[in-house]
């Protein structure tokens, strides 16, 4: 098997392996503690920041500007409407040469 096949199995077997043992680790707690539970609320918020921020950083003119849009409809409105408004947003600057 080439190299590549075995890099993408390991990391699927370490990802599994992590996944698990925080599901065992919690699971045998009869409480979450109150810092554990700020911390598993704080993980999709950072998430989403380490897939926006290169973007932000590294791209163009119409990544950014639908980013900031992006942000500013996510107060407002629900997060698929949110997706869907960006998608069309920048694929509209795209086109227009941004």
């Amino acid at each position: 098997m080439p190299a590549n096949v075995w890099i993408i199995l390991a990391g699927a077997l370490v990802t599994y392996a992590t996944r698990f043992g925080g599901h065992l680790v919690i699971s045998r707690m009869k409480r979450i503690p109150p810092k554990v539970n700020v911390a598993l609320n704080a993980v999709p918020a950072a998430v989403i920041t380490t897939l926006v921020a290169p973007g932000f950083v590294q791209n163009g003119l119409a990544e950014i500007l639908t980013l900031l849009a992006a942000i500013v409809l996510g107060f407002r409105l629900p997060m698929m409407v949110m997706f869907l408004i960006g998608w069309g947003l920048v694929v509209a600057l795209r086109a227009a040469g941004l």
